[in-house]
C-alpha cells in the first residue's frame, strides 16, 4: 500500500512540475516577443512580480490566522472572566448556607452524645 501512495504522490509531484515549467516557457516566450528579445531588466520584472504576488498570498493567509487566533483568545479571556464573576457570586451565597448546615451538623452531634450517656445512667 505504502509503494502505491508514494508513486501517486510522485505522480502529482511531476504533473505539478511539468505544469509550471509549461507556464514558465509560456511567459518567458510571451516576453520575447513583445520585447523584441531578451532583456536582463525585463527577465529581472518578471521575477519581482511573481515573487511580490507569492509573497502577497503568504501574507494574506498569515494575517487571517493571527486575527484568528487573537480572537479565539479575546473569547477566551472573557469567558474565564465571565466564570470568575459567577464563581465569586456564588462563593458568598453558599457561604451563610454552610455555616447554617455547620451549626445543624454541630447541635446533631451534641444530641447523639448526650443521648448516648444517658441510657447507662438510667440503669
Amino acid at each position: 500500500m505504502g509503494k502505491q501512495y508514494n508513486k501517486v504522490q510522485k505522480r502529482r509531484r511531476r504533473k505539478e512540475y511539468f505544469k509550471r515549467k509549461r507556464e514558465q516557457t509560456k511567459s518567458s516566450i510571451a516576453l520575447k516577443k513583445s520585447s523584441g528579445g531578451t532583456s536582463a531588466p525585463a527577465k529581472k520584472a518578471a521575477k519581482k512580480a511573481a515573487k511580490k504576488a507569492a509573497a502577497k498570498k503568504t501574507t494574506k493567509k498569515a494575517a487571517k490566522k493571527t486575527v484568528k487566533k487573537t480572537a479565539k483568545k479575546a473569547a477566551k479571556k472573557t469567558a474565564k472572566k465571565a466564570a470568575k464573576k459567577a464563581a465569586k457570586k456564588a462563593a458568598p451565597e453558599a457561604a451563610p448556607e454552610a455555616a447554617e448546615e455547620k451549626s445543624a451538623a454541630e447541635e446533631a452531634s451534641g444530641k447523639e452524645s448526650s443521648a448516648a450517656e444517658e441510657p447507662p445512667a438510667a440503669e
